[in-house]
Protein backbone atom coordinates (compact mmCIF):
# COMPACT_ATOMS: atom_id res chain seq x y z
CA UNK A 1 0.00 0.00 0.00
CA UNK A 2 1.21 3.50 -0.79
CA UNK A 3 2.55 5.43 2.22
CA UNK A 4 0.26 8.27 1.14
CA UNK A 5 -2.84 6.16 1.80
CA UNK A 6 -4.58 7.26 4.98
CA UNK A 7 -6.71 4.12 5.42
CA UNK A 8 -6.10 0.39 5.26
CA UNK A 9 -9.77 -0.44 4.64
CA UNK A 10 -9.76 -2.42 1.38
CA UNK A 11 -13.33 -1.47 0.51
CA UNK A 12 -15.02 1.84 -0.16
CA UNK A 13 -13.60 5.32 -0.62
CA UNK A 14 -10.28 6.13 1.04
CA UNK A 15 -8.62 9.34 1.98
CA UNK A 16 -5.25 9.93 0.34
CA UNK A 17 -2.86 12.47 1.78
CA UNK A 18 -1.74 13.84 -1.57
CA UNK A 19 -5.27 14.06 -2.94
CA UNK A 20 -6.46 15.62 0.31
CA UNK A 21 -3.74 18.26 0.13
CA UNK A 22 -4.44 19.13 -3.50
CA UNK A 23 -8.19 19.26 -2.82
CA UNK A 24 -7.64 21.55 0.15
CA UNK A 25 -5.53 23.93 -1.93
CA UNK A 26 -8.19 24.12 -4.63
CA UNK A 27 -10.97 24.61 -2.09
CA UNK A 28 -9.09 27.42 -0.36
CA UNK A 29 -8.75 29.19 -3.73
CA UNK A 30 -12.44 28.62 -4.51
CA UNK A 31 -13.58 30.14 -1.23
CA UNK A 32 -10.87 32.82 -1.08
CA UNK A 33 -10.19 33.92 -4.69
CA UNK A 34 -7.08 36.07 -4.83
CA UNK A 35 -5.46 34.35 -1.84
CA UNK A 36 -1.71 34.90 -1.48
CA UNK A 37 0.85 32.12 -1.15
CA UNK A 38 1.72 32.70 2.51
CA UNK A 39 -1.96 32.78 3.47
CA UNK A 40 -2.60 29.65 1.41
CA UNK A 41 0.25 27.76 3.10
CA UNK A 42 -1.08 28.74 6.54
CA UNK A 43 -4.58 27.62 5.63
CA UNK A 44 -3.36 24.28 4.34
CA UNK A 45 -1.14 23.81 7.38
CA UNK A 46 1.80 22.37 5.48
CA UNK A 47 5.44 23.41 4.92
CA UNK A 48 5.78 26.15 2.35
CA UNK A 49 8.11 24.00 0.25
CA UNK A 50 5.47 21.29 0.01
CA UNK A 51 2.66 23.71 -0.84
CA UNK A 52 4.89 25.44 -3.38
CA UNK A 53 5.37 22.16 -5.25
CA UNK A 54 1.66 21.41 -5.33
CA UNK A 55 0.80 24.95 -6.44
CA UNK A 56 3.34 24.97 -9.26
CA UNK A 57 2.11 21.59 -10.45
CA UNK A 58 -1.50 22.80 -10.43
CA UNK A 59 -0.47 25.92 -12.37
CA UNK A 60 1.39 23.86 -14.97
CA UNK A 61 -1.80 21.89 -15.72
CA UNK A 62 -4.06 24.94 -15.70
CA UNK A 63 -5.92 24.23 -12.44
CA UNK A 64 -4.63 27.40 -10.80
CA UNK A 65 -4.00 30.84 -12.25
CA UNK A 66 -1.71 33.47 -10.71
CA UNK A 67 -2.11 37.22 -11.04
CA UNK A 68 0.08 39.64 -9.05
CA UNK A 69 1.13 36.79 -6.71
CA UNK A 70 -2.48 35.91 -5.96
CA UNK A 71 -4.21 32.69 -6.95
CA UNK A 72 -7.50 31.97 -8.71
CA UNK A 73 -9.08 28.95 -10.32
CA UNK A 74 -7.43 28.28 -13.65
CA UNK A 75 -8.85 27.50 -17.10
CA UNK A 76 -8.70 23.72 -16.74
CA UNK A 77 -11.59 23.94 -14.28
CA UNK A 78 -13.72 25.53 -16.97
CA UNK A 79 -12.55 22.98 -19.53
CA UNK A 80 -14.01 20.24 -17.36
CA UNK A 81 -17.16 22.31 -16.95
CA UNK A 82 -17.46 22.48 -20.74
CA UNK A 83 -16.87 18.73 -20.99
CA UNK A 84 -19.74 18.19 -18.56
CA UNK A 85 -22.03 20.35 -20.70
CA UNK A 86 -22.29 23.27 -18.25
CA UNK A 87 -20.53 26.36 -19.54
CA UNK A 88 -19.13 29.24 -17.53
CA UNK A 89 -16.81 31.55 -19.40
CA UNK A 90 -16.05 34.43 -17.02
CA UNK A 91 -15.45 37.64 -18.94
CA UNK A 92 -17.31 36.32 -21.99
CA UNK A 93 -20.85 35.20 -21.32
CA UNK A 94 -22.87 32.49 -23.03
CA UNK A 95 -24.97 35.25 -24.59
CA UNK A 96 -21.80 36.72 -26.11
CA UNK A 97 -20.86 33.41 -27.71
CA UNK A 98 -24.41 32.91 -28.92
CA UNK A 99 -24.30 36.33 -30.61
CA UNK A 100 -21.02 35.52 -32.36
CA UNK A 101 -22.47 32.22 -33.55
CA UNK A 102 -25.60 33.97 -34.81
CA UNK A 103 -23.73 36.75 -36.63
CA UNK A 104 -21.24 34.44 -38.39
CA UNK A 105 -23.33 31.30 -38.78
CA UNK A 106 -20.31 29.36 -37.52
CA UNK A 107 -19.63 27.46 -34.31
CA UNK A 108 -18.22 29.93 -31.79
CA UNK A 109 -15.78 28.98 -29.04
CA UNK A 110 -13.72 30.60 -26.32
CA UNK A 111 -10.27 29.17 -25.59
CA UNK A 112 -7.57 29.98 -23.05
CA UNK A 113 -3.90 29.09 -22.70
CA UNK A 114 -3.16 26.46 -20.05
CA UNK A 115 0.51 25.56 -19.90
CA UNK A 116 1.41 24.71 -23.49
CA UNK A 117 -2.13 23.90 -24.56
CA UNK A 118 -5.34 25.61 -25.56
CA UNK A 119 -8.38 24.69 -23.46
CA UNK A 120 -11.91 25.42 -24.66
CA UNK A 121 -14.05 26.89 -21.90
CA UNK A 122 -17.20 27.88 -23.80
CA UNK A 123 -19.02 27.22 -27.05
CA UNK A 124 -22.14 27.95 -29.04
CA UNK A 125 -23.60 26.23 -32.05
CA UNK A 126 -21.63 22.99 -32.08
CA UNK A 127 -23.06 20.09 -34.03
CA UNK A 128 -23.18 16.75 -32.24
CA UNK A 129 -20.00 15.32 -33.77
CA UNK A 130 -17.88 18.44 -33.24
CA UNK A 131 -19.27 18.87 -29.74
CA UNK A 132 -18.30 15.33 -28.83
CA UNK A 133 -14.75 15.94 -30.03
CA UNK A 134 -14.45 19.18 -28.06
CA UNK A 135 -15.77 17.66 -24.86
CA UNK A 136 -13.58 14.56 -25.02
CA UNK A 137 -10.37 16.42 -25.88
CA UNK A 138 -10.36 19.71 -24.00
CA UNK A 139 -6.58 20.23 -24.43
CA UNK A 140 -5.22 21.12 -27.89
CA UNK A 141 -1.68 22.02 -28.86
CA UNK A 142 -1.26 25.74 -29.47
CA UNK A 143 0.40 25.19 -32.86
CA UNK A 144 -2.43 22.99 -34.15
CA UNK A 145 -5.32 25.41 -33.53
CA UNK A 146 -6.39 28.81 -34.81
CA UNK A 147 -6.93 29.96 -31.21
CA UNK A 148 -3.50 28.76 -30.17
CA UNK A 149 -1.85 30.55 -33.07
CA UNK A 150 -3.65 33.79 -32.20
CA UNK A 151 -2.46 33.55 -28.59
CA UNK A 152 1.09 32.71 -29.68
CA UNK A 153 1.22 35.74 -31.97
CA UNK A 154 0.09 37.97 -29.09
CA UNK A 155 2.67 36.62 -26.63
CA UNK A 156 5.71 38.66 -25.60
CA UNK A 157 8.63 37.83 -27.92
CA UNK A 158 10.68 36.09 -25.23
CA UNK A 159 7.83 33.79 -24.17
CA UNK A 160 6.86 32.95 -27.75
CA UNK A 161 10.44 32.23 -28.82
CA UNK A 162 10.96 29.99 -25.81
CA UNK A 163 7.82 28.01 -26.64
CA UNK A 164 8.79 27.62 -30.30
CA UNK A 165 12.27 26.39 -29.38
CA UNK A 166 10.73 23.71 -27.17
CA UNK A 167 8.43 22.64 -30.00
CA UNK A 168 11.10 22.60 -32.69
CA UNK A 169 12.29 19.04 -32.03
CA UNK A 170 8.77 17.59 -31.77
CA UNK A 171 6.98 19.54 -34.49
CA UNK A 172 9.39 21.37 -36.82
CA UNK A 173 6.76 21.54 -39.57
CA UNK A 174 4.24 23.17 -37.22
CA UNK A 175 6.81 25.72 -36.08
CA UNK A 176 7.76 26.54 -39.66
CA UNK A 177 4.13 26.90 -40.67
CA UNK A 178 3.41 29.25 -37.77
CA UNK A 179 6.44 31.41 -38.53
CA UNK A 180 5.25 31.78 -42.12
CA UNK A 181 1.80 32.84 -40.91
CA UNK A 182 3.01 35.03 -38.06
CA UNK A 183 3.42 38.34 -39.99
CA UNK A 184 -0.13 38.15 -41.34
CA UNK A 185 -1.59 37.26 -37.93
CA UNK A 186 0.14 40.24 -36.34
CA UNK A 187 -0.96 42.54 -39.18
CA UNK A 188 -4.62 41.49 -39.34
CA UNK A 189 -5.17 40.30 -35.76
CA UNK A 190 -6.76 37.08 -37.04
CA UNK A 191 -5.30 33.59 -37.43
CA UNK A 192 -6.62 30.87 -39.73
CA UNK A 193 -6.39 27.11 -39.50
CA UNK A 194 -7.61 24.10 -41.45
CA UNK A 195 -8.57 20.74 -39.95
CA UNK A 196 -9.84 17.36 -41.10
CA UNK A 197 -7.86 17.37 -44.34
CA UNK A 198 -8.94 20.91 -45.14
CA UNK A 199 -12.67 20.30 -44.87
CA UNK A 200 -13.02 22.51 -41.77
CA UNK A 201 -11.80 26.10 -41.49
CA UNK A 202 -11.32 28.15 -38.32
CA UNK A 203 -10.58 31.79 -37.58
CA UNK A 204 -9.44 33.22 -34.24
CA UNK A 205 -8.43 36.45 -32.57
CA UNK A 206 -7.40 37.36 -29.04
CA UNK A 207 -9.65 38.78 -26.35
CA UNK A 208 -7.87 41.19 -24.01
CA UNK A 209 -8.69 42.44 -20.54
CA UNK A 210 -9.11 46.11 -19.62
CA UNK A 211 -5.31 46.38 -19.32
CA UNK A 212 -5.02 45.26 -22.97
CA UNK A 213 -3.44 41.94 -21.98
CA UNK A 214 -4.42 38.85 -24.03
CA UNK A 215 -6.51 36.54 -21.86
CA UNK A 216 -8.41 34.31 -24.30
CA UNK A 217 -9.01 33.47 -27.93
CA UNK A 218 -12.34 33.91 -29.71
CA UNK A 219 -12.69 31.20 -32.33
CA UNK A 220 -15.21 30.44 -35.06
CA UNK A 221 -15.15 27.36 -37.27
CA UNK A 222 -17.21 25.52 -39.82
CA UNK A 223 -17.11 23.75 -43.16
CA UNK A 224 -14.52 25.21 -45.55
CA UNK A 225 -16.76 24.88 -48.60
CA UNK A 226 -19.44 26.98 -46.94
CA UNK A 227 -17.45 29.66 -45.15
CA UNK A 228 -14.14 30.27 -46.96
CA UNK A 229 -15.81 32.47 -49.55
CA UNK A 230 -17.12 34.69 -46.73
CA UNK A 231 -13.73 35.02 -45.05
CA UNK A 232 -13.44 38.82 -45.20
CA UNK A 233 -16.85 39.34 -43.60
CA UNK A 234 -16.23 36.67 -40.95
CA UNK A 235 -12.90 38.22 -39.98
CA UNK A 236 -14.51 41.63 -39.59
CA UNK A 237 -17.37 40.24 -37.48
CA UNK A 238 -14.99 38.24 -35.28
CA UNK A 239 -12.80 41.27 -34.59
CA UNK A 240 -15.86 43.38 -33.76
CA UNK A 241 -17.17 40.90 -31.19
CA UNK A 242 -13.75 40.31 -29.60
CA UNK A 243 -13.17 44.05 -29.27
CA UNK A 244 -16.52 44.38 -27.51
CA UNK A 245 -15.73 41.51 -25.13
CA UNK A 246 -12.37 43.08 -24.31
CA UNK A 247 -14.17 46.06 -22.78
CA UNK A 248 -16.20 43.88 -20.41
CA UNK A 249 -15.21 43.34 -16.81
CA UNK A 250 -14.61 39.91 -15.34
CA UNK A 251 -15.20 38.66 -11.83
CA UNK A 252 -11.95 37.88 -9.93
CA UNK A 253 -13.44 34.45 -9.23
CA UNK A 254 -13.26 33.65 -12.94
CA UNK A 255 -10.04 35.00 -14.48
CA UNK A 256 -9.43 33.78 -18.02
Amino acid sequence: MSPDSASSDPGGPKNHRTIDRVTQILEEVVYHPGIGFAELARAVGAPKSSVHGFVRGLQAKGWLYEVDHRFYLGPAIYGLTLASGNIRAGQVSQADLDALHRDTGMTASLGVEAGEHLIYIGESGMDALTGFGARTNIRRRLLSTAGGKALLAAMPDVKRDSYLRRQQAEDPEGVSEFLAEFPDIRKTGVSRNFRHHGTQIAFATVVTNLANEPVAAAIVFGQTAEFERREARIRKTLLKHAASWSQQKTSPREPI
